[in-house]
Order: structure tokens, then C-alpha cells, then sequence
């Protein structure tokens, strides 16, 4: 047994936990990161920016042939050694170097609580350290996917988000279960790198929980994109196909379809097994999320124990885990140093952005983005809300597209007269978000709002629009 001691220790070195460790250490602590796969987490190797990578050739592609005169196409396989080198062909030595290099160390192994303030880390070759925190244990170590009870699955090999961004060849026939954001991304990816892709949604509409229309023309974009998308239909059972591959048989709706892969993509849960979390006497929910306040410092769990990203459930993507990161690194450092923590209503040391303006894109043709709330959302919290739904129709969106199809919605509460969401759902749409974003976070009225002029000919024009619609109304 080794013994190392640090002011802080974090636990899962994507970059949620590289962002803790790198703040924790721009404050004047020292801090350990511990890590048992590849430093940069899944962000890095198997989901943000891999799957985007997949994505992005095809859909400049797309962009240009909606051009007149413009004739373009790409090469499936440019596309996937493209991908591979955004992950340095899964070889994190780059990263390790970049954490070491900002003053953290590097412990390689799984770590779990043991005790008050006590991380014990089992290494690859079995070698146990015990490692103590002075200030605090952060956990960031993520989520992992959720796999359905689907009967026959456990008798068929099938894909995760994982092995769908890491593939190294194109199937001829995929078949996906869920119509998520991971589903509808990677369906569209590998329909256009040559897939006969056919997806099974259980719900009535792809993405549900963003507005109604963003669903319905997401749904009508993966069709154009050849996808066979079946709605209100799960599969019931599954079974190999027979033969020397990996094709399976899926049943749902009443009807058979075989595939060479299937990507099951039915959403992920907290990655809190095997913490030690009750080592220390703290609870998880029942979907495994370990709850926090809006420091990040976890529920019962004393006066150092964090959590941050996707473990503790609020709002699991990467930006949002990096933010929670830098309020969780700064309230370490304000208590380690006996300052008070400033916690009032958007104050520097919690996350309130997490509860009402956490900005998501999803990466389809066309694009989603949005903010806040949607309408039915703002409702059901109680809020006034008047709902803004317009066509992006403006010389920025004309110029940028023949035949540009696009929409945006914006929810207003109408006692105050600010935004408390706002959608877009068009081509290039995902360049609009952090204007929205600052609009809902700085609650900017919205007589302040008509006197920022949006520049021509841009699609940020469609500001001025619902401005307008609004007034109208």
C-alpha cells in the first residue's frame, strides 16, 4: 500500500474532472486526477467529439449541394480516418501530457471511496494507493448506457454509443433502437456514409423532449436522409440472423427486419456503482444520480464530498458538467481559504444555470438548438407564458440555402416580458444558441432586446422578427 495526500482529489478525468483539477490548481490547491481508461473521458474518444467528426463531412456536403452549380461527395472512408485522428487513435498521451502539464497529477486506476475523505485507487496490474484529500474529493466520473429489457438481447451482439462513433467500417444495414439525440445523430451519420439504416422509435416522435415541431422536422430530415424511422414502435424481441456475422434478427411492430449491426441507444444513467459511496454514508437516486446543492457538494455527504456532470443527474451534457466543474472548483477554493461563498441568485459560486438555461445542439440535418424551457415545460412550471412560432425566413437564410427551411420559437413570460426559452431548428442554426443563451440567463427584457440590432444579412435577422411577431401579437 502507498499512501499520497493532495488538497484535492478527483475522481474521472474527462473533462469535467479535468476542468475541477485545472481549476482546483489555478486557485493555488494541488490536485490528483484518477482515471481507469483514457484521460479526456467519453467526450473526447466515443461521444461529443467523435460522433460530431462522423457528422460533419457529409453535412458540409449536404450544405453545398444546396447550392446551385455546386456538385460535391466525400469518401466514407476519409470520413472515419478523420474521426480517428480527432481521437488520436484512442491513445490519450496528449492528454495526459496537457493535465500534467497544468500541475495535476496523473493516477491511472479505478477509484472508490473508503472513508472520510479517502480515495483508495486499484491499478490495472492490481496495486492498491491510498490517497487522502485535504479539502476535497470531487467525482466526475460520468454515465454509462442504460440497455433495455428487450428479450433476445443478451443473446446478440449489438452496439453502444461507444462502438458506433469507434466503428471502423460502414455496415450495410444498421438498425437503431431509439430515437434520442445519440439515435438520431448516429442514424443520420451512418444513412449517409452508406448505411441502410432503419429506426425504431417507442415514443410517437424523435427527441421528445424538445418542441413539437423540432421533432417533427428532425423526423422529416431522416427520412430525406433515407432512414427508415418507425415510429410508436419498440422492438419486442430480438435474435441472431444466423450466419458467421453479427446480424440480427429484430422484431417489432408486427413485422421483421435484419440487420448487420444493431446500435442500441435507449439513453445512460450515473455512473455511481462501485464508488464506496456508502463508505461514507451517501445515498443515490433510484436512477443512480448522486444529488448535490448548487456548489456541488453532495447531499449528506459532508463538507467535502462533490460531484459534478453527469453523475449527479442535473442537466448530463459536457458543457453543462464543465460549468458545474468550475462553480464546484471555486466554492472548494473560497472554503479551503475561509471566504464566503457568494450563492445569491446568479451568484459565482452556484449553478444556476442548470435549473432553467442549460443550452443543447443536436447535430441532425436540419439542426436543433435550444435554451430554457420549451412552452409545455414553462406551463407546467407555473410561468405566463406567451409562445413566438415563426419561419426563419430573412435575406440571411435566403442567401445561405435555395429552398432554406427553418424555424424558431421563442416562450416569453409575459409578467416580466423575458425569454425563458427559445428554439431553432434549421440549417446552421446551432450559431444562433449563445445569443439565446445570454438572452434567458440575463433575464434581458425585451425592450432592451429590440435595440440589438441583428446584422444583414445574417440568419441572426430572425430576432428582429420575433421582436416583431411579438409586439404584433
Amino acid at each position: 500500500m502507498r499512501e499520497n495526500e493532495y488538497d484535492v482529489v478527483v475522481v474521472g478525468a474527462g473533462p469535467v474532472g479535468e476542468n475541477a483539477a485545472g481549476y482546483a490548481v489555478a486557485a493555488g490547491l494541488s490536485a490528483a486526477l484518477v482515471e481507469d481508461e483514457l484521460i479526456g473521458g467519453e467526450c473526447s474518444y466515443w461521444a461529443c467529439i467523435p460522433s460530431k467528426a462522423l457528422l460533419r463531412t457529409p453535412q458540409a456536403v449536404a450544405d453545398a449541394r444546396r447550392l446551385p452549380g455546386v456538385t460535391a461527395d466525400f469518401d466514407p472512408a476519409a470520413v472515419l480516418d478523420r474521426r480517428t485522428a480527432f481521437t488520436a487513435d484512442w491513445d490519450d498521451a496528449g492528454q495526459e501530457e496537457w493535465a500534467r502539464g497544468a500541475g495535476a497529477a496523473v493516477l491511472r486506476g479505478r477509484g472508490r471511496l473508503t472513508g472520510e475523505r479517502t480515495v483508495q485507487v486499484t491499478g490495472h496490474d492490481g496495486t492498491r494507493t491510498t490517497v487522502t484529500a485535504r479539502r476535497a474529493v470531487v467525482l466526475a466520473t460520468g454515465s454509462v448506457p442504460v440497455t433495455p429489457p428487450v428479450p433476445g438481447l443478451d443473446t446478440v451482439s449489438f452496439w453502444g454509443s461507444r462502438e458506433a462513433t469507434s466503428a471502423k467500417e460502414v455496415p450495410a444495414r444498421l438498425g437503431v433502437l431509439g430515437g434520442g439525440v445519440v439515435g438520431c445523430e448516429m442514424a443520420l451519420a451512418f444513412a449517409r456514409l452508406g448505411s441502410r439504416v432503419t429506426l425504431f422509435q417507442h415514443g410517437a416522435r424523435v427527441l421528445p423532449n424538445a418542441e413539437p415541431v423540432a421533432s417533427e422536422r428532425v423526423a422529416d430530415g431522416l427520412r430525406e436522409a433515407g432512414v427508415d424511422l418507425r415510429t410508436d414502435t419498440g422492438l419486442d424481441s430480438v435474435e441472431p440472423a444466423g450466419g458467421d456475422g453479427d446480424a440480427v434478427r429484430l422484431h417489432g411492430g408486427g413485422d421483421v427486419v435484419e440487420v448487420d449491426r444493431l446500435l442500441v441507444a435507449t439513453g445512460r444513467r450515473p455512473r455511481s456503482d462501485g464508488l464506496g459511496l456508502d463508505s461514507v454514508g451517501v445515498a443515490t437516486t433510484d436512477r443512480g444520480a448522486v444529488p448535490v446543492d448548487d456548489t456541488g457538494l453532495v447531499e449528506n455527504g459532508g463538507d467535502w464530498l462533490y460531484a459534478v456532470g453527469d453523475l449527479n443527474g442535473r442537466a448530463p451534457l459536457t458543457h453543462q458538467g464543465k460549468y458545474q466543474a468550475r462553480i464546484a472548483a471555486h466554492a472548494i477554493a473560497a472554503r479551503a481559504a475561509g471566504r464566503p461563498l457568494d450563492t445569491g441568485p446568479w451568484g459565482a459560486d452556484v449553478a444556476t444555470a442548470d435549473h432553467i438555461a442549460v443550452p443543447q445542439v443536436v447535430f441532425t440535418d436540419p439542426e436543433v438548438a435550444w435554451v430554457g424551457r420549451t412552452a409545455d415545460a414553462a406551463r407546467a412550471a407555473g410561468l405566463p407564458v406567451r409562445v413566438v412560432d415563426i419561419e426563419i425566413a430573412v435575406a440571411g437564410s435566403s442567401l445561405r440555402a435555395d429552398g432554406f427551411s427553418g424555424r424558431a420559437v421563442a416562450v416569453v413570460d409575459t409578467e416580466r416580458e423575458v425569454l425563458v426559452g427559445l428554439t431553432f431548428v434549421g440549417p446552421g442554426v446551432a450559431d444562433l444558441l449563445h445569443a439565446a443563451t445570454v438572452a434567458v440567463v440575463g433575464e434581458v427584457p425585451l425592450r432592451r432586446l429590440w435595440h440589438a440590432v441583428p446584422a444583414f444579412p445574417t440568419l441572426s435577422e430572425v430576432w428582429l422578427r420575433l421582436l416583431e411577431a411579438y409586439r404584433a401579437g
